[in-house]
């Protein structure tokens, strides 16, 4: 159940209650006060914001049951989310002051003029002298957000802001949310195209299947910076390095492997490309129609594709047919999909990853007696995949080097970079994935795609740390 936290001020009648009264009333409603601060003090009253941590259906229950306690008035209610988000989360500092008159005239007219024509004599020159270098554009229309789907352009805002200051924060990388009001795939490709001069990479969020393969398949081809869908390979780059490791702790070769898939949407294709990249040999990728099987006949393209690969199995069947002798279970898609006694006719030394959100696939207390490694995609469990393990660093790396695309090995060298920094004597099974507040993870995923940038000739430019 999702939680929050709320402060709710008080002004309480020391004749008729106390303190004490007001935890009393909190505790037994759902709620836990987490600090206290007095607003006014006095001897008949007082008023205090109490921070409390509560359950969503909880929250009006306690504020209720405040308001009918004798000597207790409730002033006011601030969520602590909604307070963090007001005015926005990000915002644009300039690099150096204007201070006189000479300062503005080099830093806007007349001198900006002999920048500017450098920069139409020669266009790379924009990597030196703008903010292009360091900027990626992170675009959304908004319709496929979190667990809350197609929601538009306006209500996605805030996800992207929040991706901005990951982007800033953990890569040191401006990123800056575009919401563009538009389901249309040729003018989100347009206007991608069209505002690409001023950012050094494309960072596309929230964009619903199977749209998102298109606009990331044509952009990738008619730019000449780095795209990257960060739904699709994000996701199946933390997937992957969760994957080494957790077939490390298992004793398993990934050509031995067999592997289901569960959702085959935007996260779930990449994720199949990168298993059969990384040696897979028997996939069998899972929809809510059944099992996309070798040889059949599929209208969505991706699907297709999937269905034309050797390595994808040739049966149909439900989830419940085919999981029976497997050794992966991934499942992209929704909760309690899976139950008890089908992860008990997998295989020996199982792995699961149900990374639904808010829900599991199946809950980490049915599966976790029955299965050797666990994963999902909450916070409250060992072993998250989390996306935030991955972009920082993937665009920090192509940023630096400059590179025209981000590529398949570049993604897979992402991958063993993450599962890397979990060293052996850490290596278990409720630790196969670092922290995404671990600072090695940006510095060696931006290492290995560098590298793999070079060896692959996508870069543009060697970083100084690298000669």
């Amino acid at each position: 159940m999702a939680t929050n936290s709320i402060i709710i001020r008080l002004e309480i009648n020391h004749a008729e209650a106390t303190f004490g009264d007001v935890a009393s009333v909190i505790g037994k409603a759902g709620g836990d006060i987490t600090s206290i601060d007095v607003i006014r003090p006095g001897q008949e009253t007082s008023i205090r914001d109490v921070t409390v941590d509560v359950n969503d259906s909880a929250e009006p229950y306690i504020v209720e049951m405040l308001k009918q306690h004798a000597g207790i008035k409730v002033i006011n209610i601030s969520d602590r989310t909604f307070l963090m988000h007001l005015g926005g989360k990000i915002s644009i500092q300039p690099t150096v002051p204007i201070k006189n008159r000479d300062d503005l005239s080099r830093a806007y007219t007349p001198g900006v003029a002999r920048v500017c024509t450098a920069i139409h004599e020669d266009p790379l020159k924009a990597y030196s002298l703008t903010i292009k270098r360091n900027t990626v554009a992170v675009v959304t229309d908004g319709t496929a957000v979190l667990g809350l789907g197609d929601i538009g352009a306006h209500a996605a805002a805030p996800v992207m802001e929040g991706k901005a200051m990951l982007f800033k924060q953990l890569a040191d990388v401006d990123a800056f949310p575009i919401c563009l009001d538009t389901k249309d795939t040729e003018e989100i490709i347009r206007t991608v195209k069209a505002m690409s001069p001023i950012f050094g990479g494309i960072n596309l969020e929230d964009i619903s299947s199977p749209r998102c393969f298109e606009i990331e398949a044509r952009l990738d081809q008619e730019l000449d910076i780095p795209v990257f869908h960060d739904d699709q390979h994000g996701t199946a780059i933390v997937v992957m390095a969760g994957l080494f490791n957790a077939l490390k702790v298992t004793g398993k070769r990934i050509d031995r492997i067999r592997v289901v898939v569960n959702g085959i949407g935007a996260a779930g294709v990449s994720i199949c490309k990168m298993l059969l990249a990384a040696g897979v040999k028997r996939l069998i990728p899972v929809d809510k129609e059944g099992a996309i099987w070798y040889g059949g006949r599929y209208e969505h393209p991706m699907w297709q594709w999937l269905a034309e690969q050797p390595q994808v199995e040739a049966n149909p069947g439900t989830l419940q047919e085919v999981i029976p002798d497997t050794d992966v279970f991934i499942g992209v898609s929704r909760g309690g999909l899976l139950h008890a006694e089908d992860v008990k006719r997998m295989n020996p030394g199982s792995i699961v990853f149900a990374m639904a959100n808010p829900n599991p696939e199946i809950a980490p207390e049915e599966a976790i007696p029955h299965v050797r490694v666990f994963a999902t995609g909450r916070s409250d469990y060992p072993n998250q995949i989390n996306n935030v393990l991955v972009f920082p660093g993937i665009f920090r790396g192509a940023l630096d080097c400059r590179a025209q695309r981000i590529n398949e090995p570049m993604k897979l060298a992402a991958a063993r970079a993450i599962a890397a920094v979990v060293s052996d004597n850490e290596l278990n099974e409720q630790y196969i994935i670092p922290s995404i507040f671990n600072e090695l993870v940006v510095s060696k995923v931006r290492q290995a795609v560098i590298e793999t940038a070079i060896l692959t000739g996508t870069a543009r430019r060697i970083p100084p740390d690298f000669r």
